[in-house]
Parts: structure tokens; sequence; C-alpha cells
């Protein structure tokens, strides 16, 4: 894929790949002024068809080093959410193209020269990607934002700009990993190693495709195994862009191998290969399950879930509601609501209730939707149509059931896939609004009276990835901290995913942790290792 240089000057803002610059993209809201509070059936949004100028250069499977076409000589499209047109046809990867991409990453792994290089070699050559990487943010970012339909200014200032740390994060680990020396009872020295475990089966979702692919890819590498990615059928693009970047950086042939296709066929045959030693899934609930039956069934491979959410974000009645309202407005409304961990039950005390809702209300009707691609569009279209119409399903639930809809609930224009953000308040625990993930730009109300029946209520879920807490009270904040049963809990703050934090759920929000420290012992095998001491000299 190349970038001209002349048309992205013209038609996208220019973007810096340093850490002031991410952290002050946080805070940009409505440089392109056009409020929604207009918006509604018929309305149209402005998309300019000749932005982003990418030419699609890749759109092959990546086997062993090279890009080939599918066995089958199958394609598939991938669609532009904000017009539905087709962007490329891609290779419609199966089970032949998993044996082949196995087989490969097999060989290099049993043969090849990745998990025999030093530590630091490895190191070095997932360095030199990341540099190659921030060099190529601009268009990067362009094809996060053109298959994805995520804004530009998040995918360039914040997502690109992570992905980046999370392999340099992974990069200074390499050198680091090793085992132990540990005392016996008799006249034996006893040690153990960390060895990497073989070949890694991934499969990323389509919501945040290129920063997921590093918190799987990244670790997997730094501790020497070899890797089959399946990309998600909606957003293969970014995948095979930057792993060409990553032969660029002096990766050897087989080492990283990606798949596009679908879950039934390229998905299913990865998770049970007998070739695979680790399976490495985020995605939704449902299909977790599926992904742990068919290890089982295979060779019992380890796997690690990242699945789903319905996070609560919990605002106590002490805390600052104009701040309490822009961290919930955020953190459900961030990446048109797709995100996993989105904070989509807002509790909010019974004393501060109505204010935060009418405040909730102004703020959603504030929020910029358009072209993601246009400088201060704050939210763009959904990923596809089926997503789009599961969303708008739910907010018809939601006023057939009788919450409030306060603001939005409809589609807006006729092409494209834009939702207005939609803000319920009166909803009760039983309403599917408030029961399952919707993922998608919709923010559910709820009135508590005291700690000990949020705690209750937030609880009352199957699942348990994040929450969110608004306080100034010290004790509060301690109590909601170790009493929710969620693998993160966020205090005044929502959606920091530092490279160093471990992420992940309890209960069926998934097993297992990515990023941080954490997330090595998933791509380790610890082997013991005793030898018998003939008349050691200190006995």
């Amino acid at each position: 894929m190349q970038i001209m240089a002349t048309r992205i000057l013209s038609s996208l803002h220019h973007v810096s790949s340093s850490a002031s610059a991410a952290k002050r993209c946080l805070g940009l809201y409505c440089l392109w002024h056009r409020s929604i509070s207009g918006f509604g059936a018929s309305a149209a949004v402005d998309v300019d068809p000749s932005i982003p100028p990418v030419q699609i250069d890749h759109s092959q499977l990546l086997i062993n080093g090279q890009f080939v076409d599918a066995a089958s000589g199958k394609t598939f499209p991938t669609y532009d959410p904000r017009t539905g047109d087709i962007i490329a046809n891609v290779a419609e990867g199966d089970r032949e193209d998993v044996n082949r991409a196995v087989h490969a990453a097999r060989k290099a792994f049993d043969e090849g020269p990745w998990p025999k290089m030093t530590a630091y070699e490895r190191s070095r050559v997932m360095l030199r990607f990341a540099d190659l990487l921030e060099k190529h943010n601009d268009e990067v970012a362009a094809i996060e934002t053109w298959d994805n339909g995520k804004t530009y200014e998040q995918a360039a200032n914040v997502e690109i700009p992570m992905v980046v740390r999370v392999f340099r994060y992974y990069a200074g680990w390499a050198d680091k990993i090793h085992g132990l020396t540990v005392p016996g009872d008799g006249p034996h020295h006893i040690q153990t190693l960390h060895e990497p475990i073989g070949v890694a089966g991934q499969i990323v979702p389509w919501n945040f495709p290129l920063l997921i692919y590093s918190w799987k890819v990244a670790p997997a590498l730094s501790c020497g195994n070899t890797v089959v990615l399946k990309t998600a059928e909606q957003t293969p693009l970014s995948a095979l862009y930057v792993s060409k970047l990553f032969l660029e950086a002096g990766l050897p042939p087989g080492v990283l191998n990606i798949i596009s296709g679908f879950g039934p066929s390229a998905g299913a045959a990865l998770c049970s290969h007998m070739d695979v030693d680790k399976l490495a899934f985020t995605g939704s609930t449902s299909t977790g399950k599926i992904v742990l039956g068919l290890s089982a069934q295979s060779n019992l491979k380890p796997v690690t879930l990242e699945l789903g959410g319905k996070s609560p974000f919990i605002v106590c009645k002490d805390a600052d509601v104009d701040a309490a309202v822009e961290t919930a407005h955020s953190a459900i409304f961030f990446n048109q609501g797709q995100c996993c961990c989105a904070g989509s039950r807002t509790f909010v005390h019974e004393s501060i209730y109505d204010e935060f809702v009418e405040k909730a209300k102004a703020r959603a009707l504030k929020r910029v939707v358009g072209d993601p691609f246009k400088n201060g569009v704050e939210q763009g279209p959904q990923i596809d149509s089926v997503q789009f119409e599961k969303i708008l399903n739910y907010i018809r639930s939601g006023v057939e059931s009788g919450a409030t809809l306060e603001s939005g609930g409809q589609r807006i224009g006729s092409k494209g896939y834009y939702i207005q953000p939609t803000v319920f308040s009166n909803v009760q625990d039983n309403m599917s609004i408030a029961k399952d993930e919707i993922f998608g730009p919709v923010q559910s109300i709820l009135k508590f009276k005291d700690l000990e029946e949020v705690i209750r209520r937030a609880n009352a879920t199957s699942y348990g990835l994040a929450a969110g807490v608004f306080t100034k009270n010290l004790e509060s904040a301690n109590t909601l901290m170790h009493a929710l049963r969620v693998g993160t809990v966020w205090i005044n703050c929502y959606d920091v995913l530092d490279a160093t934090i471990p992420f992940g759920g309890y209960k069926m929000s998934g097993q297992g942790r990515v990023k941080g420290m954490h997330s090595l012992s998933s791509y380790l095998q610890v082997k013991a290792v005793v030898t018998a001491m003939k008349n050691p000299a200190w006995l």
C-alpha cells in the first residue's frame, strides 16, 4: 500500500506520533463542529469518497514469508463502513491454507532461526519493526480507519502509537526471560528452564484489529514462538500491511503467517489443528466457547480467551458530576461503542441521578458523528450491516421494555452504518439493554441507593471484564475495587490500557491475561531439570 503524499497533506490532518501528541488527541473535541441534535433517520453523513488515497497492494495470504493466493483461489470482499462499498477483494483462506501456514510455522520453529537466535537478536528485529511502524504511522492509520470505521484521529494519534509501544515493551522482555535454580531436599542440582511453547494460533477481532494483533503477536515472538494469525473477515487489511513491514525488519520466513478468512472454515481449522501448540482468541463469549471446545477435541492445546463484557461504571454520590459525565460518555461511546470493556451499565447514585441524566443527554447530543477521516469527528460508522442492525434492534427493545429514550435511537442517513449516540434512563436490571453486550453507542443509566446494593447488582452478570468507579471517597474506592468481580477496575478514569497493564476477565469474560509481564507465561513452557550430584563438596 502507498500513500500519495500530496493528497494526504490536503485530505488528512497532520499527525505526530509522539507521546505528547497522543495525549493531546484525547482532549480534542468538536474541532469539526456539527451537532447531531438535528440528525434524523433521513439526515446524511458527508463522506468524501476520495479519502483515503490508499492503494491496496497486499490482499493475499502471508505464508512462509510470501504473499500468496488461497489454495482454492477464492476471495471475499472487505467493505468501507462509511459507505458500504467494497474496498478490496481479499484471499479467502480455508483448511488447506491453514495447513500450509502451520507447516511453515512448525518448520520455522523446529528448524528455523527464530527460536535459535539469541534473545537479543530477536529483540532487535522487533525494535526495527516498531521503528518502521512508527515511520508508516499515517498510512497504517488510514488503512485501519478505512477498513474499520474508527476515527482517523483515534487511529493515528492513539492506537498506532500504542501498537509501537507494545512491540517495544515486549522487545525489551526478550532477553529477560530466564529460569531459576531452586533448592531440593537431596544431593541434586535443580533448575527450571522457560522455553517457547511452539506454534501459536491466534485469532483477532474486528474492533481493534491492529492493537490486539500487537497484544498477541508481540509476546509470542518475544518468547521465541512462531505464529499463525487469523484476521477478522471484516478487517483483514492492516495486519497484512504491517506484517510486510515485519519482513522488511528481518523477521525470518514462516515465523509470522497471516490467514484471512472466516471462522467456521479457517478459524475452526486453526483451533483444531494438531500441530498448533497454543491458542489465543479475542472475541465474543459464544465463539470463545467454540474455540475452547475445539482445543479440547484436538490436542488439549492451552487457550487464552479475552471475551465479552457488560462493564459497570459506578458514579457515587460524592462524585464530580461533570467529570463523571464526560468519563462515562467516553467509557461507552469510545470506538463507536464497539469495545469489549465498554462501560455499558452506568450506575448513578439516586441523589445525583437526575442531574447526571440531563448532562449525559446534553453531552450525547453534542457528540460529533461523521466521516471518520474528518478533523474533530468523534464517532464514525459501525463496522457492518450485521452489527448495525443488531444495535438498532437493541434500541427498539429498550423502548419497548419501558426505558426512557433520552437522545438518539435512530440511524443517520441511508448510506453507511451510522447510528446516533443513544442514551436511555430509567433502565432496569432485567432489560435486555442492561443484560446483553450490545457492542454499540448505547448508554444505559441505572439508579442505585448504596454501595451494598450497587455491588450486588454490578456483580449480577455472567461477565467480569472491567469496571469504572467515580468517587472522591477513598473508602468507597477501596470497597468497590475489592468487591467487584472483574479483571480491571478503573478509578476516576477509564480505558487506560498501557502495555504494562495486564488485561483479562473473570467468569465468562475469559481466562488468562494479555499485556504486561503476565502474558509471557501464556507463551512459555516451564521445564524442570534435576541432576544427581555425587559427593557434593558442600555435604
